[in-house]
């Protein structure tokens, strides 16, 4: 049993991440510490134990793992790399060998393709910077499928997740603001670690 965020955390940092990420999939890997907060919070709101949840753009599978280490009853992990989800599957089949945890469906797609209704959606989809408007499909997809999202972007497109979570008829309940490291993974990148300003959005339709 994970007792605190601290453990938590521990366990997260165990897990494989990307091992060529793609720079068109904006493919970073989501901190531990950054996750484990996430998870910590929606289980003290009671949005994880025995919860069907989807990770969207789960990349390695920290987010939906980390999930189920706190009791969620199914995961739905979605990505369209499917490099990526056999790193996925991989972390899955490691913590499965040592905590007793719940279901997961695998599934190598495009997120607009999803249609199973889930009880939240998590996702910290690409920011939209190599491809425009990614994170809209993202956003426009989860609010069909589930009432309470979960969502990362960067704090500067602000107004456009104010502006969509109205069009849907959601509205938002919590906002959490973290310093998001990149390290320098790609050749263009000219520092070590470049530290970005995310957001993180607590969505619920009423």
């Amino acid at each position: 049993m994970i007792r605190s965020k601290r453990d938590l955390e521990v366990e997260l940092s165990k897990l494989k991440t990307f091992e060529t990420p793609s720079l068109e999939l904006e493919q970073y890997s989501t901190p531990s510490s950054i996750a484990a907060e996430w998870i910590w919070n929606m289980a003290m709101k009671g949005e994880v134990a025995g919860k069907v949840i989807l990770d969207a753009g789960c990349g390695p599978g920290i987010l939906g793992i980390g999930l189920l280490l706190m009791g969620a009853r199914k995961v739905y992990f979605l990505d369209a790399d499917e490099k990526v989800m056999r790193i996925c599957l991989v972390n899955y089949e490691n913590i499965k060998k040592e905590w007793e945890i719940g279901a997961a469906e695998f599934i190598i797609n495009d997120i607009s393709l999803f249609d199973e209704p889930v009880d939240i959606v998590i996702q910290n989809p690409p920011f939209g910077t190599k491809e425009a408007h990614t994170d809209k499909k993202f956003l426009e997809k989860a609010f069909t499928v589930s009432k309470i999202v979960y969502s990362m972007h960067k704090y500067s497109t602000k107004a456009f997740v104010e502006a969509i979570v109205r069009d849907f008829g959601f509205r938002i309940t919590d906002v959490w603001r973290y310093e998001f490291p990149i390290k320098a993974t790609f050749t263009f990148h000219e520092k070590p670690k470049v530290m970005v300003d995310v957001g993180l959005w607590r969505m619920e339709k009423d």
